[in-house]
């Protein structure tokens, strides 16, 4: 298996590897959903905070992203295991981080240029999606997709997406993109269309009760967003 070191050439210095490795990990395929994160964030040890005891090999896994690790000291079975952690620390650092304020900004970017891919519902009519994890543990869920517009949770198409740790997006990152960026909210100003059951042209009560009652707290969350509470 091709790892980082084996694609980086000679002539890349000291300086610029750990931006080179987070641009090898952010092309590869499967991985874009994730946002570049910035140098300096990786290299203050406060957001690091913790991490030392979920990550196995941790200050490995720093130095292969921060290209301090000689790869020449370890084997190759050793140099994987590191590979492989320092993977999963990047995702751990990335869920922390696109809580930032530039986290935030580039998921922005990055969901209006619908990387993360559209809204399969029909009614939604091709809408930009978020991921999501439906938990903050690792190892428990995969990545799953959030539509802003009819609120509801999806599993991602590609195989890729679904091996993707749903902790490396976390449960508050579209919630708290949704809070900061209200925008997001009006970028479908029209009434999110719902299938309504029918028999003989008659709507069935209980679901056109229970759609109201959505109707109505979709306009009320709205308030919210564009009235926060000082």
């Amino acid at each position: 298996m091709a790892t980082p070191a084996n694609v980086i050439s000679d002539s890349d210095s000291d300086g610029e590897y750990c931006k080179y490795w987070i641009n090898w990990f952010l092309n590869t395929k499967g991985n874009e959903f994730f946002c570049d994160i910035d140098e300096e964030y990786i290299l203050d040890r406060f957001n690091l905070t913790g991490l030392p005891a979920e990550v196995p090999h941790f200050q490995q896994a720093m130095e292969l992203i921060t290209d301090e690790l000689d790869e020449n000291n370890y084997t190759e079975e050793e140099f994987n295991d590191f590979y492989r952690s320092a993977k999963h620390l990047y995702g751990l650092i990335h869920a922390r981080y696109i809580l930032t304020n530039r986290g935030l900004m580039k998921m922005l970017e990055k969901f209006k240029n619908s990387d993360f891919g559209r809204c399969p519902r029909i009614y939604c009519s091709q809408s930009s999606v978020l991921p999501i994890g439906v938990t903050d543990v690792p190892g428990e869920s995969p990545v799953r997709l959030y539509c802003p517009r009819c609120e509801d949770v999806y599993i991602p198409k590609s195989s890729r997406h679904n091996a993707i740790d749903g902790a490396y997006f976390g449960t508050s990152f579209c919630q708290m993109l949704i809070q900061t960026y209200p925008v997001l909210k009006e970028m479908n100003p029209e009434p999110v269309l719902r299938h309504v059951p029918k028999i003989f042209g008659f709507k069935i009560h209980k679901y056109a009760q229970l759609h109201r009652w959505q109707d109505r707290q979709r306009e009320l969350q709205a308030e919210r967003l564009k009235n926060p509470i000082q």
